[in-house]
Formats: structure tokens, sequence, C-alpha cells
């Protein structure tokens, strides 16, 4: 397929809406209720904390809220649905009556997409692209949840040792499509989906670069593309700073992807990130009055 021009949108339809988007990419601010997520681990664990966090991000301009309970690094313990149910549905069941921004369920577990979702959450981010619990495509369909479908090499616990593609963007291309054309058949419009290629989550630095260059074929799907770049360890490769000294190289690579069209971007430094788009934007759209 052609590559499509960055300022087309797609619709996305989660729960009985469909998604606003607007010339610069959505925000998806991270929340992560966990001890052990590689940059903010045991920032929000309290959920008075986490909430509050979350809804200063809100404040900062994120169009949508990404709550995580287990903690998805390479090499990270599993977490028990138990304790993952623990950590995120008090979470969710209290930003769903204090905020209107959609609200996403970061957790391959069908029975915790389930229950969050039935709190008041309306999108499921599965790193798996729904593929770890077999349970939850029926899950996401049942509730007409929007979805996260998004690209993984491996596990966490396996992903980075030594991930290896003849071509990873045709590789990565393929399993979204195949994918979409699973979850389809599970119930779930290609609507309701959108499509992440899953940078850090079995590539090296060159596969996150050649993949973060090429958003346009990426949306030659016709679904919004979801990045999540921020603070991960591919920058080190660029800059050589520590994961608390990637925020600057976080909002360059956010400004190189709304150039190229991607519709949301998942990151932890929503206002800088904000900041820097509408800078950018203002100074690439030509002024409407003249004198």
């Amino acid at each position: 397929m052609s590559p499509l021009k960055p300022e087309t949108r797609y619709p996305w339809r989660v729960g009985d809406k469909s998604f606003d988007w607007t010339e610069l990419p959505t925000l998806m601010g991270i929340v992560n209720v966990t001890p052990d997520s590689f940059s903010d681990g045991g920032s929000w664990l309290d959920v008075d904390r986490a909430v509050e966090h979350a809804l200063s991000l809100v404040e900062q301009g994120a169009g949508i809220l990404d709550i995580g309970g287990e903690s998805t690094r390479p090499g990270a313990d599993p977490v028990s649905f138990d304790e993952e149910l623990r950590r995120v549905l008090p979470v969710v069941e209290e930003l769903s009556s204090r905020t209107d921004v959609p609200i996403s369920i970061d957790t391959t577990k069908a029975e915790v997409a389930r229950q969050t979702l039935a709190a008041g959450a309306s999108i499921v981010n599965d790193i798996s692209g729904l593929t770890f619990d077999p349970d939850m495509p029926g899950v996401c369909a049942e509730e007409n949840a929007g979805v996260v479908c998004m690209h993984i090499q491996g596990t966490p616990q396996t992903m980075q040792n030594e991930p290896h593609y003849e071509d990873v963007l045709r590789e990565v291309l393929e399993f979204l499509e195949h994918r979409m054309e699973v979850l389809e058949s599970a119930g779930i419009p290609r609507e309701r989906i959108v499509l992440d290629p899953g940078i850090g989550f079995g590539k090296t630095a060159t596969h996150n670069l050649e993949l973060l260059s090429n958003i346009a074929a990426l949306r030659s799907t016709q679904r919004p593309v979801l990045i999540g770049h921020s603070r991960k360890r591919f920058l080190k490769a660029i800059l050589g700073r520590p994961v608390e000294e990637r925020s600057s190289g976080t909002i360059g690579v956010s400004i190189a992807l709304a150039d190229q069209g991607a519709d949301i971007l998942r990151v932890h430094d929503v206002a800088a990130v904000r900041d820097a788009l509408t800078a950018w934007h203002t100074l690439k759209t030509p002024p409407t009055n003249k004198r």
C-alpha cells in the first residue's frame, strides 16, 4: 500500500463513542501502579497518589490515561492476577468518577481487563497483541472496548535475548495485519483497533529506529498508530543517557513522530511533550492573518 498523508486520521471507536482526534497527536499519560517499572517504579503505588498523578496528567494535556499494574520492562517478574487487580482496580474506580478522559488498562490478563472495564475503563492496551490470554479477545468484544494491539517478540522475560528479524518493518506489519484479522473474527471491528509496533519489546536499538522512521508504512494499515517511546533504552544508544536523563530525547522523538503523522504518543512527561508539540506545530503551520 502507498504511504498516506500524515494529516489523514482514522476513526477509533471506544465504547459507544468515536475518538476525537486533533491536529496534534493525542497524548496517553502513563500511570504505573508498580514497584518495578523501568522508569517510575514505586512512585505511584499508593492509590491516592496514583489518582492525583493521573489527574495532574489530564491537566497537563493527557487525552488518555493508561493504568498498569504489572511491569513489562525486560526481565520483569510476572505478577499474579490477584496482585495486579489489587493495584489497578481501585485506581480505575476512583478515576472513572473524577474525569471524563478515557481510561486504558495496560494488561495481558482477560479477567483484569473484564473487571477494570466494568469499573470504568474503556480501552485495553495489551502488549501481547491479545495473544497471551486466549480469553482476551472475547472480553474486549463483549465490552465494546477500544483495543491497542501491540507487537512483541517473545515475552518480557525473554524479549531482549538477542532479538532477530530478517526485515523488522515487514515482519511487524505482517504480525499486526494478521492480528487484526484474528480480532475481527473474534468480534472486534477494525474501527476499535489501534496498532502499536512495540518499541523496545523484542527489538534492538536499530530495530526501534527503523520502526520509528517508518510511521507512514505503519499507518498504511488505515488504523491509528500508537508509539510508546518514552524514556526507553534505545535513547541510551542515541544519547548515552541513563533513564532519568532521557526526557529531552523523548521530546525530540515525539516531534519527529508527530511530523510523520503518529496518532497517539504514550509518554511520562505529558506537559513537556505537549508544549514542545504545540511550539513545533505553531511554527510549522502558516499564519492565517497576514499583514
